[in-house]
């Protein structure tokens, strides 16, 4: 994810990194030197005179326009919808530490489950990506629970069953009333939903036809443009068809990567930033003193 403090409207011409101009380069390239090779033949093809005028895609354009317009919005809404899931995991995590510090009996030895939600968090973050299951959960876990939950296909509600038997084990060892057992299941069960609405994102994509409809309709204007702006600016045209080319080229490539918000694109979430985030904050409940917390774009003065 791009974090960077907005630059000056000079240099924002300018800025490379978050401009998806490496994304799209080549079709840019392509669509340019066909304009060229239309203004160079007067706009023939084979010796036939392409009669197209501006006029058409005035209308195509707003209408593509709109097209575009429409998958944004859907990519957005999945990404904004990801982010809110992964503040919903702060917030429970935050309301089960700080339970399990205050409701249980003096002397329990709660610093397992704390930290079994951060450990939670981390593995959300690795199901998600398809990183090794082990990723980020050393020093979060006991080594045993560590050796039991990796091998599951679903690590994260290992780690959540392993959180509801310590629960349990002190509801029958009187460490914990059955009436506040029963609030941090609530907060436990939130955990899970969150869960379930970040696999619901990750697993279910925009329909491939809207894609394939949107791409064709893209590249097809991009490639008509030149024939119809060639008799009325000449010279003009690869300059114009570069401008509008970038626009709905970057679009659609933004709309690409941000569907899926938990992949590992610039401008998709910050994952880690976010999961070292959640273990900085319990950690701090827990009165330790957490690791610096890794940004999501440190180098972005070097872009």
């Amino acid at each position: 994810m791009i974090v960077r403090p907005r630059p000056h409207w000079l240099r924002l011409l300018f800025v490379r990194r978050g401009s998806l101009i490496r994304l799209i380069l080549p079709q840019q390239l392509f669509t340019v030197g066909l304009a060229c090779l239309v203004v160079l033949a007067h706009g023939q093809l084979f010796h036939w005179k392409v009669t197209l005028t501006a006029s058409p895609f005035s209308l195509m354009g707003v209408s593509l326009a709109i097209f575009l317009g429409f998958r944004i919005n859907a990519s957005y809404d999945r990404y904004w919808e990801g982010r809110k899931l992964w503040g919903a995991l702060l917030v429970d995590s935050r309301n089960l530490a700080r339970q399990a510090l205050t409701l249980t009996a003096p002397g329990t030895d709660v610093r397992p489950f704390v930290l079994g939600l951060a450990a939670f968090s981390a593995a959300t973050r690795n199901q998600l990506r398809d990183q090794a299951p082990e990723t980020g959960l050393a020093g979060l876990l006991p080594a045993e629970v560590l050796a039991q939950v990796t091998p599951r296909r679903g690590v994260p509600v290992a780690i959540a069953l392993w959180l509801g038997g310590l629960m349990r084990e002190w509801r029958e060892q009187d460490r914990l009333v059955p009436q506040l057992a029963e609030r941090m299941e609530q907060s436990l069960d939130q955990l899970m939903a969150a869960l379930g609405g970040c696999e619901r994102i990750a697993n279910t994509p925009l329909p491939f036809t809207y894609s394939v409809i949107l791409h064709r309709s893209v590249y097809g204007y991009c490639m008509l443009l030149p024939f119809g702006l060639v008799d009325t600016i000449g010279w003009m045209t690869p300059l114009v068809v570069a401008f509008v080319s970038y626009t709905f080229f970057a679009l659609e490539a933004l709309s690409d990567e941000i569907e899926q918000p938990f992949g590992l694109m610039p401008n998709d979430l910050a994952l880690d930033a976010l999961a070292a985030g959640i273990e900085a904050s319990l950690r701090e409940m827990l009165g330790e003193v957490p690791p610096p917390l890794p940004l999501p774009d440190a180098d972005y003065q070097l872009r």
